[in-house]
């Protein structure tokens, strides 16, 4: 396969063998909800994915730190606005079983972008006959439905938001065009979710925050969501201090305004010297290749080495 751009020599760091099937091992368990097989990426042979393998995308996806961070990053801003805020608390298991949860919603992410395209269309066909069945009235009497075009639009493009940002703040500095391309990049998922007006550049991202800021909203639920991500078993016991200071991480990259509104003060977020500490995890975890990840599994399906995103490209 031809690839779209030279590449200079790898940049991706080398562990031992016992320490690199340990990471492996722990990846492919975060991404495995209980009783389900783990999800093959290298199949079917050759077939791309939704976003090309040279994206945006498939390079920030690959960063453990930014998917964490980010992604608690996108809850906290989706559970801003009440009618996702309820449909998200009420028709979920988020908080009964929330490891289950998160495997699950992380596992939809990465078969999104890495996933062969038939296998990702099939995944969110699902996802969109579920949402079909979830709707109801918030507390204040409101009517919402999970397949709500508007309220599509809203998660899709606080997921976007938190996981660029958090690549952006703590792995390495992204350029205005870099922001526009992950954006774009996410338009064709986009639309099969239902999210048709989605985002597709960080003005428009822009725009849309400005036009939500009526819209969002104060909840306890939002402080019941980082207790929540704070101390479920995401990671082992004596890695729950580094999780509770990727929480505050992703409460230091929403934007200032919504913190206020949901009266995050500052002790919900980092301190300079915990936002350094962040940066260094993910630009460290920006080169250590996890062989059996989602990434590396769809770059053998495509015929690239396994270590293709860990390369560095000229420009």
């Amino acid at each position: 396969m031809q690839r779209s751009r030279s590449h200079d020599p790898a940049t991706a760091l080398p562990l031992p063998a016992f320490v690199q099937r340990a990471v492996d091992s722990l990846a492919q368990e975060l991404l495995r909800p209980p009783g389900a097989p783990a999800m093959d990426f290298t199949q079917p042979a050759g077939e791309p994915a939704l976003a090309p393998h040279d994206s945006m995308s498939w390079q920030v996806f690959k960063n453990p730190v930014a998917m964490f961070v980010g992604g608690v990053a996108a809850v906290i801003l989706e559970l801003a606005e009440p009618r996702v805020r309820t449909g998200v608390w009420e028709h979920s298991t988020f908080r009964t079983r929330p490891m289950q949860r998160l495997q699950r919603t992380g596992l939809a992410a990465m078969v999104t972008v890495y996933g062969a395209r038939s296998v990702a269309e099939k995944m969110i066909a699902g996802v969109v006959r579920r949402h079909g069945e979830v709707a109801g009235h918030t507390p204040a009497g409101e009517p919402y439905a999970a397949n709500d075009r508007a309220l599509l639009t809203w998660v899709q493009a606080t997921a976007a938001f938190g996981f660029v940002q958090a690549y952006h703040a703590y792995v390495r500095p992204l350029r205005q065009d870099e922001f526009d391309r992950l954006y774009l990049e996410g338009a064709p998922a986009a639309r099969l979710y239902g999210a048709l007006d989605a985002p597709t550049s960080q003005d428009e991202v822009s725009a849309l925050f400005d036009r939500m800021r009526g819209r969002l909203e104060a909840s306890p639920i939002v402080f019941e969501f980082l207790d929540i991500m704070r101390n479920a078993p995401i990671l082992a016991a004596p890695l729950r201090p580094v999780q509770r200071l990727l929480v505050r991480a992703a409460v230091e990259i929403t934007p200032v305004w919504v913190r206020e509104c949901l009266g995050l003060t500052s002790r919900y977020g980092a301190s300079a010297i915990e936002k350094r500490l962040v940066h260094w995890a993910g630009s460290f975890a920006d080169r250590i290749v996890l062989r059996e990840s989602p990434a590396a599994q769809a770059c053998r399906r495509l015929g690239l080495p396994a270590d293709y995103l860990y390369r560095r490209r000229s420009p």
